[in-house]
């Protein structure tokens, strides 16, 4: 018996003109990220245009396009356009429509400040959803890469090197150029050129060393905040026990660079940083803490630091900016990275319980260890014994597991899932602007699966 197929028909026309409206299932992700950004003030961007020159595509189309682009991995100019033409969802959110990737990359430059705005006013809907319940926050970073290679690189000893070496070529090349009448010279040897090569050379190393003077200034300012703070320190303890200090005194500094500090060339604001599963990388620390009950990002910013010691403070202001808005912040989770007296007692301030681990808990706790309670305590010197006892507890252990399985989950879909490993634009502020597009995409897409 013949089997019989579903006929292909490429050729019948639609007996009625199809809609975008019928492209797509209602509860797709695209049309969840249209309705988003329809309830979006964008009057920050709209307002912006003044109406001269060819008809513009609308924002709300843009911001959608972008939004929906970095949920599902498409981070590229060139790649948005082509998906306009092969994509469905694509061709949903811009109408048949099809910005060129000169548009979209012009757009998304334009307005990284506005739509960092954005970010919070999407939190607003999601708590507005119920999808959004504050509590307690994760705290973590990880190192994504630069749009730049490592290869790139500068260290003071080599620009010094290399310096010498151009300007003693440029010698040579003066001194050919000078008896270039009474004897011959390579056909394929171009002088001037080879000197304007040379001379490009030596302004980007003069730029590079600049650079480089300037970041030791810096941690050198560092250093002497820290050496005189450890010498009054023993001064104190000193002035206090009647005797001296035991230990070696603390080494004042020394200024000037080092000849492994290094500038990249490429994007001079991105830093060698060390990776995960060894070795280093032209890198920026993005930072988020994730609602442990959601999994939604309620924070990010980017970092030039490779540790994260310093990165509790402006999560703290941005928890404090937000706060009248999506809610209170009740406890914070971070790893040891996070762990300083300082740090305890800033989130303490802000009333906010800290579970910031003093240690590095090795694998395999002993048993009798995991569920150790240690004994009663009413009075603490300071909030950080305080807060070493809590972690100690088994509701705190309980707590501070929580930990792990909700930030680390979250930067695995972004590495893994929507594919985002390495920043396109460069600069820090424009790193900034794009990580922002990234944890939004992650947000959109984190609140579709909660609604659905």
């Amino acid at each position: 018996m013949a089997v019989k197929f579903i006929p292909i028909d490429r050729d019948t026309p639609h007996l009625f003109p199809p809609s975008v409206q019928d492209y797509l299932p209602d509860d797709h992700l695209a049309r969840f990220v249209v309705d988003i950004v329809d309830l979006l003030d964008l009057s920050a961007l709209t307002s912006s245009y003044a109406g001269r020159g060819s008809q513009p595509y609308h924002p709300a189309l843009m911001v959608a396009l972008l939004f929906y682009g970095y949920a599902t991995g498409t981070f590229s100019s060139r790649k948005l356009e082509k998906a306009t033409y092969d994509s469905i969802p694509y061709r949903f959110i811009c109408a048949n429509t099809h910005p060129d990737h000169d548009s979209i990359c012009a757009f998304r430059k334009r307005f990284l400040k506005e739509l960092e705005g954005l970010f919070v006013e999407i939190l607003v809907l999601a708590k507005e959803l119920g999808t959004l319940k504050m509590g307690t926050v994760s705290l973590d970073g990880t190192k994504i890469k630069a749009n730049a290679s490592k290869h790139k690189a500068l260290s003071w000893k080599y620009a010094k090197a290399l310096e010498k070496q151009l300007r003693q070529e440029v010698e040579e090349l003066m001194r050919l150029a000078e008896a270039a009448d009474n004897s011959e010279l390579p056909d394929e040897l171009d002088i001037p050129e080879e000197l304007k090569r040379r001379e490009e050379r030596l302004a980007a190393i003069a730029r590079a060393k600049q650079e480089i003077e300037a970041r030791a200034e810096e941690r050198h300012a560092r250093e002497q905040a820290a050496y005189e703070e450890k010498v009054a320190k023993r001064k104190r303890r000193e002035d206090e026990t009647g005797k001296k200090p035991g230990g070696r005194p603390p080494t004042p500094p020394q200024g000037g660079p080092r000849d492994k500090d290094q500038v990249n060339l490429t994007d001079e604001e991105s830093r060698i940083m060390p990776c995960s599963g060894g070795g280093f990388e032209q890198s920026y620390n993005a930072q988020a803490s994730v609602d442990i009950d959601t999994g939604l990002i309620i924070t990010r910013h980017i970092s030039q630091q490779p540790n994260d010691q310093q990165e509790l403070t402006p999560t703290l202001s941005q928890l404090e900016e937000q706060e009248e808005v999506i809610g209170k912040v009740e406890n914070l989770l971070g790893d040891a990275g996070y762990f300083s007296a300082d740090n305890v007692r800033s989130t303490v301030a802000q009333e906010i319980t800290p579970y910031l681990s003093d240690h590095r808990e090795p694998h395999n706790i002993p048993l009798e260890e995991r569920f150790q309670e240690p004994p009663d305590q009413q009075d603490f010197a300071d909030p950080v014994e305080e807060m070493k006892h809590r972690l100690r507890t088994r509701e705190g252990k309980a707590l501070y597991a929580k930990r792990k399985s909700t930030i680390e989950p979250a930067f695995g879909l972004i590495k893994q899932v929507q594919g985002f490993r390495q920043f396109l634009l460069r600069g820090v502020e424009a790193v900034q602007g794009e990580w922002n597009l990234v944890c939004i995409g992650y947000n959109l897409k984190r609140m579709h699966e909660l609604v659905s």
